[in-house]
């Protein structure tokens, strides 16, 4: 037993699962972005990305998932796969809700300048990275040039009718410039919308507050600053039982860009891939791929910890839709 389960237990906490409603996949790690948080390793020079073979197989089986009613697209920067537009068309044409997690600097180069369009059409739900609304924090974390390239792809979103119309939903994603907690959420929002209002004119719906993980490149920032230790004391010191219950694992299935299958994008990020029989295989340890999911096989399923789900179960806890408690 891990030192995470141990402290479930000290809590009289139980991590199972609900039936699953969110397929949140990586359509691959490259990015025009390298950001200091990132727990993906994602970059320019990555070369994993999602195959149409493999983009039409997930759909292939999404199609019968009755329970999935949110497809959430993730990376890297998601838009810079090839099939992105196709894996959003052919789900929006099934009915479900499509997420985009936008860096919203890839709605201004060249090559991507129809995306906001393609994303306003399809209402497409954004969920978009900006870790403050002041430039010295953004670039320090994010790299020089990247708030205002952001503000720009907001302001396109905003043009559009994103954070104006119901269909057109905009969120944005704080993440801490440091080895610290988030502060509380509501008023994060309520700061973010003030600023963004009255320097650039930007409106948005929610604003989701992020625990930084301390895996990848992350976890490599940390010690190289001698707060690694430090901070996952910290993450240890404020576990926060309540949030339990709304941790994302319970309810999503995170598919990796080979197809393969996982509890989170932090347990995919550890290639912590889940093994099962399935439906067709008789090997107990078999690794599952999403295609060969059975949805009431997968909720038995245990759900894979360590010591970096203190990162979503401290304070008011974390997940990739905001806090949970």
């Amino acid at each position: 037993m891990n030192v995470f389960d141990k402290t479930l237990e000290q809590f009289s906490q139980v991590l199972t699962r609900k039936t699953p409603e969110i397929l949140q996949v990586n359509v691959g790690k490259m990015c025009n972005l390298t950001c200091v948080h990132c727990h993906v390793n994602a970059g320019p020079g990555r070369k994993e990305i999602m195959t149409r073979e493999t983009v039409d197989k997930i759909l292939g089986w999404l199609e019968s998932a009755d329970t999935i009613h949110t497809v959430d697209l993730t990376g890297g920067a998601p838009e810079m796969n090839p099939e992105f537009k196709h894996f959003v068309t052919s789900a929006r044409a099934m009915g479900k809700k499509v997420i985009d997690r936008c860096n919203l600097t890839i709605l201004t180069l060249e090559g991507y300048e129809d995306y906001a369009q393609f994303l306003a059409d399809n209402q497409v739900e954004v969920v978009a990275s900006l870790p403050c609304y002041s430039s010295e924090n953004v670039e320090e974390q994010r790299g020089e040039g990247v708030f205002d390239a952001s503000i720009e792809g907001l302001q396109m979103l905003n043009e559009l009718g994103y954070g104006k119309e119901e269909a057109l939903q905009l969120h944005l994603v704080y993440n801490p410039n440091g080895a610290f907690l988030p502060g509380d959420q509501s008023e994060l929002e309520a700061d973010y919308k003030v600023e963004l209002k009255r320097a650039f004119n930007i409106v948005f719906n929610n604003l989701f507050a992020i625990t930084n993980i301390p895996i990848a490149r992350y976890a490599s920032y940390l010690k190289r600053n001698k707060q690694l230790d430090e901070y996952m004391q910290l993450l240890i010191d404020n576990f926060n039982p309540a949030s339990v219950t709304g941790l994302m694992c319970r309810n999503t299935i995170n598919v990796g860009w080979m197809g393969e299958v996982y509890d989170c994008d932090f347990n995919q990020q550890l290639k912590l891939q889940l093994e099962d029989a399935g439906k067709e295989s008789d090997v107990v340890d078999h690794k599952l791929n999403v295609w060969e999911v059975d949805i009431e096989r997968f909720t038995a399923l245990p759900i894979q910890t360590g010591k970096h789900c203190f990162g979503c179960t401290a304070g008011a806890g974390s997940s990739c839709s905001g806090v949970v408690a």
